[in-house]
């Protein structure tokens, strides 16, 4: 993985996913010049200088997103509050749960997010207990009802950031349409409305399809679902137990969740984001470690993969350093009711080696879309 931050994995890590969701080097390094020295001291301290930096370079291109507006030119500057929007997100997501200014900082990357929207591309709100999930829909460009990928996050990713790679354009582009969701535990639906994260996510999916069924738009006989990161354990669980799923995607294998929560209280394996205890306390809505660390032990598809009878995709990376490369495995072995279950796993050769394929996204990426594409032709 390309390392900006030599020893800095969570840095790095950041880093490397703006440049792999649309963000030019460029920019990048401009932004992360001045805070070499920062990223020295820990992926914890100076995450406010991380944010300070790349508010600066998302004010900057805002500023010639709105001098272009002004002339006429809104593909470009659209094209610009896309950049903008994927540097600030990125930022915010490494901030404390507890930071001064996060949450209007995040308000600011949903404005800029709808000012970089596609054309076909609109923010929606699904109904879920008394609430909504937010969520933004990518309709396909063909005629009559098209197939759909609900597309879910993990940890401490949002719904900007599934926009920003580019999934949801894959999809477009063979014909599929894409419903990309901020699940309780995550972006909006946390930040915002307070909603935390929970072991049976048949819930999300039965209010994400109800929705679906509900479009005309939709071809209700081919709803599948893809989750990345901890979706690897979100999506999977879901598919278990919600039958009018058509397919499903782990992008990224997360079979045991509460077992990776142990090995990270000894330090073993890198962690996904700054900050990380008090994020995963925030996520699921716990205040005590230790009654947290008891409790993610049910977060574990064991007994659960066995249930998912439609087609199943694992992607992993050969070199994650997440979540080990035998949770692949074993999602796969345990699937043994799926008509077709497919196990691929990208290697330092190919690269999309590191953690969802961070490293090469658009690598997996377009691999994923095929694959969808072709099961849902049949093929």
């Amino acid at each position: 993985m390309f390392e900006y931050f030599p020893g800095n994995y969570v840095w790095n890590l950041g880093v490397v996913a703006t440049l792999n969701s649309g963000g030019l080097i460029d920019e990048v390094d401009r932004a992360c010049r001045p805070i070499k020295e920062a990223a020295q001291r820990g992926e914890d301290a100076g995450t406010a200088d991380f944010l300070t930096a790349w508010t600066a370079l998302t004010d900057q291109l805002v500023e010639q997103a709105e001098e272009a507006e002004a002339a006429g030119h809104t593909r470009t500057a659209r094209q610009l509050y896309a950049r903008a929007t994927n540097y600030l997100c990125q930022a915010e997501r490494m901030q404390s749960a507890s930071a001064p200014g996060r949450l209007d900082t995040y308000r600011r990357v949903l404005a800029l997010q709808e000012k970089a929207f596609a054309p076909g591309v609109s923010r929606v709100e699904i109904p879920y207990e008394g609430t909504t999930l937010p969520a933004y829909f990518s309709a396909a460009p063909v005629e009559g009802p098209a197939p759909v990928m609900i597309m879910w996050n993990g940890l401490d990713s949002t719904k900007e950031h599934m926009y920003s790679s580019g999934h949801w354009a894959e999809l477009a582009a063979r014909g599929i349409s894409c419903l990309m969701v901020d699940c309780p535990g995550s972006g909006e639906a946390l930040r915002l409305q307070g909603l935390t994260a929970r072991v049976d996510t048949e819930a999300w999916a039965a209010a994400c399809v109800d929705y679906l069924v509900g479009r005309s738009d939709v071809d209700s006989s081919r709803i599948g679902l893809v989750g990345w990161s901890l979706g690897g354990y979100y999506a999977p669980r879901a598919a278990a137990f919600e039958k009018r799923l058509a397919l499903v995607v782990a992008w990224g294998a997360n079979h045991d969740w509460g077992a990776v929560q142990r090995r990270r209280l000894e330090r073993e394996g890198e962690r996904p984001v700054p900050h990380y205890w008090e994020h995963v306390l925030w996520v699921w809505g716990h205040s005590d470690l230790e009654e947290f660390i008891r409790f993610a032990d049910a977060v574990n598809l064991d007994g659960v993969v066995e249930k998912i009878d439609v087609p199943f995709l694992i992607c992993h990376g050969e070199n994650d350093r997440q979540i080990p490369l035998a949770y692949a495995h074993r999602s796969y072995e345990q699937a043994t009711a799926s008509p077709r279950r497919d196990l691929r796993i990208f290697t330092p050769a190919e690269g999309a080696t590191e953690h969802i394929g961070l490293d090469h996204l658009p690598y997996v990426s377009s691999y994923i879309a095929d694959w969808v594409a072709d099961v849902f032709e049949g093929r």
